[in-house]
């Protein structure tokens, strides 16, 4: 932080914050106010910046919570900024960055200190907080607002109805960040919260009318991906007699405004990746998820969770449903772009499975789009990568996947569009693919890292259950997807043959033996059966559907055909052989006739032909393999950690003492 780099380490002797920390009360109107405010700081981003900044401010809160009881000096702050913020709109309008500027310091210090608050207390107690006034002798207190409920409605309206602009950027994402540490009572706590104080504050009363209004701003935030603006010179002069970070107001303002929020700052050099991203869009994104996964109220279900079930697109012109008075239109064109642009990031991988999954309107227009590969190929560029990628990441991409793969539709059109060059699929060169057999490959490849690596019996079910959706659409498979599908079953009847081995060993030299490892046994056949009977009725379906658009699975199955011999007779896999090992027997006899010594040419070419004269009656119909994502019960004890464990990590100037965590486990994040 270049010439500031000492200013957090003189914090807590700050004579100012001494004193707003101090045992003397301070009236709204004490011209103090204007002296505390009138700071030039930039927001560290640095992990020992900010962590320098919370060990300083924890020093002041730990002063405040013994003496605001008295002095009621934290709910004097906050009356100032709620006093300000009434004339926010006009000074935006007018360009007056002086008033914006001290705005924004206001709810700076009220962020600061709510986060230690939060931290350190039950939320019972913070409500304390708020009522205290100054208690001079023989005074009662005669107002009864509910200073918390203003707070929130206030924060709401100024993301809401200021517009932005370079002069309210700073101020809309500190808006934005108070309100994810009005929420973060969560972190400190083990179980999913309930019955918060907040949460009801936020579902009824004043903020509930702006539900809709509030959601629609922060999508549209992360739609838009505004950058920071760009820092101004850095005119603010030190006084002599300053106090650490304050500056005097007279030496320039307005130049002066952008030092107070950049990522970067005076003296600092950002890094690359936050230097690429926009702030606030990844603010707003996380302040959606965290409303979107609050629980319901016993007689409220969660308005924020209503409204993202229900927006719509801005070219659909049917009247609103009385029912939702949550419900509003945004622009899907927009909307899909940003999904496309933004899958990198964990947070808009789980917007886009929310919005496929909830709500109805998203998922029919993404289905409809014709550059659905826009969407698709970000996503499978996440399993591909599933070495780098954190675990939830990887499910978020393959349930997206299984939803998708859902529409008849999407599995004919995936097999339609034509890729050129796929430069991240390392195993072989792609010059020119289907879609679909892009899918394919990168499916079949998560479950073979799945079975060498994590053994997760989750991914796997996921895998198997998108490819079981596609199977009866498989159209003009790429010879390599064709090789891979079976390679896969050499691979499953491998570890099949080894772990039957095991269990026979294992069942010999148990006799006479009390203690038996069989189950263990047992029951990793059971499971590997399992898969290998998913993976027969995948390659049944293509052929009993799509044969004739398939010649190169037909070429691939009579290649490894003795793969299959053993099967034949078991009896879990008796019944689903019968076609494959009818379309084997049928093809070997035309190539026998064929003679010997024939090209691949030759061989499609003779494939192709009997796939025509094959009698289509003779293969034995099965049920169509479908599979349907339904998500768990109680989804919130996986979404609500996940959500907040995205906040701890990629949240813009917030750090939390990890120490302090309750929620999850730091490496689950």
């Amino acid at each position: 932080m270049g010439a500031n780099s000492s200013s957090i380490s003189e914090l807590p002797e700050n004579e100012y914050l001494k004193k707003l920390s101090g045992a003397e009360p301070i009236s709204e109107n004490d011209p103090f106010w204007n002296q505390l405010l009138s700071f030039s700081f930039t927001t560290p981003t640095n992990s020992a910046d900010l962590k320098l900044l919370e060990e300083a401010t924890i020093s002041i809160c730990k002063s405040l919570v013994e003496k605001n009881p008295r002095t009621g000096n934290l709910g004097s702050l906050i009356k100032v900024f709620l006093s300000r913020t009434k004339e926010l709109k006009i000074s935006a309008e007018c360009q007056n960055h002086l008033f914006i500027w001290q705005a924004h310091n206001a709810l700076f210090i009220i962020c600061s200190l709510l986060k230690v608050f939060i931290s350190r207390m039950s939320e019972e107690e913070l409500q304390l907080h708020f009522t205290y006034e100054d208690k001079a002798p023989g005074s009662y207190g005669t107002e009864c607002e509910d200073l918390i409920e203003e707070l929130l409605c206030c924060l709401i309206q100024l993301i809401v109805e200021i517009p932005l602009l370079d002069i309210t950027y700073s101020i809309s994402l500190e808006a934005v960040t108070t309100l994810i540490v009005f929420l973060s009572c969560q972190l400190f706590r083990k179980e999913i919260l309930r019955d918060s104080i907040v949460h009801k504050y936020l579902m009824r009363g004043r903020c509930l009318p702006y539900t809709s209004r509030l959601v629609k701003t922060l999508l549209y935030n992360f739609i838009r991906q505004e950058r920071r603006p760009p820092p101004g010179t850095h005119v603010f002069q030190q006084q002599s007699d300053g106090g650490g970070l304050l500056y005097g107001i007279a030496s320039g303002v307005a130049t002066g405004l952008w030092t107070v929020f950049t990522l970067g700052g005076v003296g600092s050099k950002p890094t690359p990746q936050l230097e690429q991203c926009s702030p606030l869009a990844n603010q707003s994104l996380l302040l959606l998820l965290v409303l979107a996964n609050l629980t319901d109220a016993p007689d409220t279900p969660n308005p924020y969770r209503q409204a993202i079930m229900s927006f719509r697109n801005t070219q659909d012109s049917t009247a609103f449903s009385s029912s939702n008075p949550h419900a509003f239109q945004i622009n899907f064109n927009s909307l899909y772009t940003a999904l496309c642009d933004q899958q990198k990031s964990d947070q808009a991988t789980l917007l886009l499975y929310m919005l496929l999954h909830q709500n109805g309107n998203v998922r029919t227009y993404v289905l409809a789009r014709t550059d659905i590969e826009n969407l698709v190929l970000p996503i499978l560029e996440i399993l591909y990568h599933v070495e780098e990628r954190n675990s939830h990441h990887v499910y978020m991409a393959l349930i997206i996947l299984l939803i998708l793969t859902e529409d008849d539709g999407f599995n004919r059109s995936i097999h339609e569009v034509i890729l050129k060059n796929i430069t991240w699929y390392a195993e072989r060169v792609l010059t020119e693919i289907s879609l679909g057999s892009l899918l394919i490959l990168v499916v079949i490849r998560t479950i073979q890292y799945n079975m060498t690596r994590t053994r997760d019996k989750y991914l796997h079910t996921n895998c198997l259950a998108a490819l079981a959706n596609m199977s009866a659409q498989f159209r003009s498979l790429h010879q390599y997807a064709a090789q891979r599908i079976i390679s896969l079953f050499s691979l499953l009847s491998k570890k099949h043959n080894k772990v039957l081995e095991q269990a026979t060993q294992s069942l010999r030299g148990s006799v006479g033996s009390n203690d038996s490892p069989l189950p263990d046994y047992a029951q990793d056949l059971n499971v590997i059966e399992e898969v290998i009977r998913m993976m027969l009725e995948i390659i049944n379906s293509c052929l009993t559907n799509s044969l004739h658009h398939n010649p190169n699975l037909v070429y691939a199955l009579l290649y490894k055909r003795d793969l299959f011999e053993q099967f034949r007779t078991h009896p879990s896999f008796q019944d689903i052989m019968q076609n494959i090992d009818l379309v084997i027997s049928f093809f070997s006899s035309r190539l026998e006739q064929a003679g010997a010594e024939l090209s691949v040419e030759r061989v499609l070419e003779i494939i192709k032909q009997g796939a025509v004269a094959l009698p289509k009656d003779r293969l034995r119909k099965f049920p169509e393999l479908k599979f349907k994502y339904v998500e768990e019960e109680q989804p919130e004890e996986f979404f609500i950690p996940y959500v907040w464990s995205l906040v701890y990590n990629s949240a813009v100037a917030l750090y939390w003492n990890p120490h302090d965590i309750q929620l999850f486990t730091m490496d689950s994040g």
